[in-house]
């Protein structure tokens, strides 16, 4: 695949539903400070342009587990596997069910069940039918149409909003600068507060620590990421690939925040909306809260505007709901079905696999889809935070499997039993930092308040600690060798 495609591919897969409706938040309620996060995906980039993607060429994987074969055996490709498709249901079934809420509130009205689940399979339907049909290549493609379609979206909501301000742009921007409210400046980019908790998660010493282990996960051990990679023709194209999506990532995360800034001038500065008093804000709906630029979308936007929106929103949504499938689908007939395949000694051709891998995208789209029933069913009728696990699970995931490629990468240790507890262990370290965790231990650790970038750090050194005490395994450095004289 071409290196353009590929890298608008990534971004169009990087900026979910959740981002389009939630990233104006960042602006409205804070600044730009989640730019500065960039610092850590660009460093995240460069390591695994250097350290990673050689290696996924040179062994010439279809998968980024399918490495940890060569180096630990195929027990560990399969427990990396396993890892990754559980936080990858989790994770992209709660996406799902984000949009389908916000689809289910422009369309129809309300978000009944009935209106929600038929969002859902709305939103699948579309997503597996030209996933199944084309595989990864109308994936990208695709993913680059969306992604010009939802930041024309974007970009037209800046219009109308720039339009409804009766003050000019020098106004403005002394508005941002100077917050009435007594907050910092909210165009700040880089905050060098050294905060550990969840309000400091986009300090510039998290950009380059927590932030990197997230970027280096997200391109160079997430097949949902990494696949795109993986499809164009040489390491050095694929690299270029990745570092040019982590570049336009920065001017569409500010277009975003630009709009919650614009958002804070239109409803909290009546002054210079020529109000007498400052307009009341609701945010929620039948119950739900939604975010400000969802209320503005229900309330203020015009007619034709909210549609261009509303397949903003899909378009969002169908371009990381199709990643999710084909990842799903290559982890399971790679990683799982074809090795199964080969114990039995038996002989399929190429068609079998690519038929067996658009089974694999159908079984991956009923559980996405359960999974997003079942966050709105758990969310309204069970006091457990369901959906906020769903949203933190891949980092939960990351921790483990950071630590067994960082042993992969960087020692001679570790097997296939210290790579088990490796990702038991980074999974389950990152898990006990969650708010809903420590509550249910005991009242008095509510208190207990950490980022999830630390809790990346924490769960990626105690996992890498635990895959380094295993020994290495006689025969590791052949298989090694083998593969790259193959």
């Amino acid at each position: 695949m071409p290196i353009w495609v590929v890298a608008i591919s990534v971004l169009a897969t990087s900026q979910s539903a959740a981002t389009f409706l939630g990233g104006p938040d960042q602006g409205y309620q804070g600044n730009m400070t989640y730019l500065a996060s960039n610092i850590g995906a660009l460093i995240g980039a460069l390591f695994v342009a250097v350290f990673l993607i050689p290696k996924f060429y040179q062994y010439k994987v279809s998968t980024v587990y399918e490495f940890l074969e060569i180096r630990f055996g195929e027990t560990a490709k399969k427990q990396a596997g396993l890892m990754y498709l559980f936080g990858r249901i989790f994770a992209s079934g709660a996406r799902l069910y984000l949009a389908a809420i916000a689809v289910a509130m422009i369309l129809f009205g309300n978000i009944s069940a009935q209106s929600v689940i038929l969002a859902v399979l709305i939103l699948t339907a579309l997503g597996l039918a030209y996933s199944v049909i084309g595989g990864i290549r109308s994936v990208i493609y695709s993913d680059a149409i969306q992604c010009v379609i939802y930041i024309g979206a974007a970009l037209s909501v800046v219009y109308f909003l720039i339009q409804a301000i009766p003050a000019d742009w020098s106004v403005i921007m002394n508005a941002l600068e100077k917050p009435i409210n007594g907050q910092i400046s909210k165009l700040t980019v880089f905050d060098f507060n050294l905060d550990f908790t969840s309000a400091g998660v986009f300090t510039v010493w998290s950009s380059i620590t927590g932030f990197v282990l997230l970027n280096i996960a997200a391109f160079g051990l997430d097949q949902d990421m990494t696949q795109r990679i993986l499809t164009c023709k040489s390491a050095k194209e694929g690299a270029k690939a990745m570092i040019f999506s982590v570049l336009l990532v920065i001017p569409v995360m500010a277009l975003f925040i630009f709009i919650g800034l614009l958002l804070y001038v239109f409803y909290q500065r009546p002054d210079l909306m020529l109000l007498s008093t400052t307009s009341q804000v609701v945010q929620n709906f039948d119950g739900e809260k939604i975010t400000i630029f969802m209320y503005y979308i229900l309330n203020e936007i015009p007619p034709g505007v909210r549609g261009l929106v509303t397949v903003g929103v899909i378009a969002a949504a169908l371009s990381t709901l199709n990643s999710g499938l084909n990842s799903m689908s290559s982890v399971m007939v790679q990683d799982i079905y074809r090795p199964f395949v080969n114990k039995l000694n038996r002989s399929y051709d190429d068609k079998h696999f690519v038929m067996a891998g658009q089974l694999g995208m159908m079984l991956s789209a009923l559980l996405l889809g359960a999974m997003a029933i079942l966050c709105f069913y758990w969310q309204r009728y069970t006091q457990m935070p369901l959906l906020a696990f769903a949203l933190s699970v891949m980092v939960i995931s990351y921790s483990g499997l950071l630590g067994v490629y960082f042993t992969a990468l960087f020692t001679n240790r570790g097997n296939k039993h210290s790579v088990l507890a490796s990702l038991i262990v980074g999974a389950l370290v990152t898990f006990s930092f969650q708010p809903y965790v420590l509550e249910s231990i005991s009242p008095s650790l509510t208190d207990v308040n950490v980022g999830f970038t630390w809790q990346l750090c924490i769960g990626t050194l105690c996992a890498f600690v635990v895959c380094c005490l295993g020994q290495n395994q006689t025969g590791n450095n052949v298989n090694i060798e083998k593969a790259a004289n193959a």
